[in-house]
């Protein structure tokens, strides 16, 4: 064996420096073929490249329900609609406004059972609290989920790749409003403004104390700046894209 390497060596180098450095396809359980930039780790989707000036707006729903009517009643006034979060265990306490979102026309998909670190979980914990949480919503709005937003943003390998097998798209963001630090109206408005691009995910949590006074602020700069405002599934690409390394979406022409 050592003899062969010596011999060959010259030639079996860059081609191994050439397989662990190139991407590959691969399909997942959706069946959605997937162009990874990078074999070193799975990522989820931060945000979409868009060419026009599209965004869409996300709420996390994990404990209190404060906000969600008026959040319900601000996006109605503008027609928009946005994408919920919700814990398993936030649907069992408050069903009427998991239906409350539906019939406003908002999607709701999934932020786990009961809020954990996913990466602590083997995946068929991960199996049994995503379907767990799953099976709540579709009890209640008919829709059976198949976005998710990991709790506290925490994911690895392990938790892409178990959600990829049930179906399920590995969701993020790209713009964090922070609105759950509580530092003010002003705070908000100015850093999602800043820092939203066409394709962005924005995060938002519905019980936050100045989310209300913020998002009309936002929704109204954001308007004047040419954006139009679509829920998660219809901003991401289901097929053929690429991930880059900020796990930006990237269409991938066939």
């Amino acid at each position: 064996m050592e003899q062969f390497w010596n011999r060959h060596k010259q030639w079996l180098l860059p081609s191994i420096a050439f397989i662990l450095g190139m991407t590959i396809f691969y399909t997942t359980g959706s069946g959605q073929a997937i162009l990874t930039a990078s074999v070193d780790r799975q990522l989820p989707i931060y945000c979409v490249q868009k060419e026009n000036k599209v965004i869409s707006l996300s709420f996390d729903a994990a404990w209190g329900n404060e906000d969600t009517q008026q959040l319900i009643d601000i996006l109605e006034k503008y027609k928009i609609h946005a994408t919920f979060f919700v814990v398993g265990d936030w649907v069992d306490k408050y069903p009427e406004s998991v239906r409350a979102l539906a019939d406003a026309g908002h999607e709701i998909h999934n932020h786990s059972d009961d809020h954990p670190y996913m990466t602590k979980l083997s995946a068929d914990e991960i199996i049994a609290n995503v379907t767990a949480c799953d099976d709540k919503i579709e009890q209640i709005t008919g829709v059976r989920p198949f976005l998710f937003r990991p709790p506290y943003g925490d994911y690895n390998d392990t938790v892409i790749n178990t959600l990829r097998s049930m179906g399920h798209y590995p969701i993020q963001w790209d713009v964090d409003s922070l609105d759950w630090k509580e530092t003010g109206t002003q705070d908000i408005i100015d850093r999602v403004l800043q820092k939203a691009r066409p394709g962005s995910i924005v995060l938002f949590h519905n019980a936050a104390k100045y989310t209300p006074e913020a998002l009309p602020t936002v929704i109204e700069g954001l308007i004047r700046e040419g954006y139009s405002f679509v829920p998660v599934s219809e901003l991401i690409y289901r097929d053929n894209y690429t991930l880059d390394h900020t796990g930006r979406q990237i269409p991938v022409t066939q």
